[in-house]
């Protein structure tokens, strides 16, 4: 992935497929940022935070969903993870946070550790094994 238009692809877009290391990077890079902004602490959150975490839901949704059809798994299940990661965060206080954290184990070996599936699946081509024109 190292065409701009493949980047901003992965930012904007839902659809196709994308591989654990460029899924690994920008869910660092939103995660860091997420906390970056909570660690701010300012009375300002109520406002900002209406301009802040709708993009940042979007950019989290299309990379879970491109990371989870790489996997072979429904887009929509991007909504599960994506409630639990809230449910959860900063840290669980009730006893259904236990269930959301589960999730957010699973997402974590899921989508992290574990390969993406062989050749093309219904989601598209393989990422890390392009297609060369003949």
């Amino acid at each position: 992935m190292n065409d701009r238009a493949e980047w901003w692809d992965l930012f904007l877009s839902a659809s196709g497929r994308t591989a654990r290391g460029p899924f690994l990077i920008v869910s660092a890079a939103l995660l860091t940022f997420a906390v970056v902004y909570e660690a701010t602490g300012t009375t300002t959150h109520l406002l900002t935070g209406w301009l802040i975490y709708p993009p940042l839901l979007f950019v989290a949704t299309c990379v879970f969903s491109k990371r989870l059809h790489d996997r072979g798994r429904s887009g929509w299940w991007a909504a599960l993870v994506l409630l639990s990661l809230v449910a959860v965060w900063p840290t669980p206080k009730h006893f259904w946070d236990l269930l959301f954290a589960g999730v957010v184990l699973w997402t974590i070996i899921e989508l992290g550790v574990m390969p993406g599936e062989q050749g093309a699946n219904r989601y598209g081509p393989n990422p890390l094994k392009p297609v060369v024109a003949v």
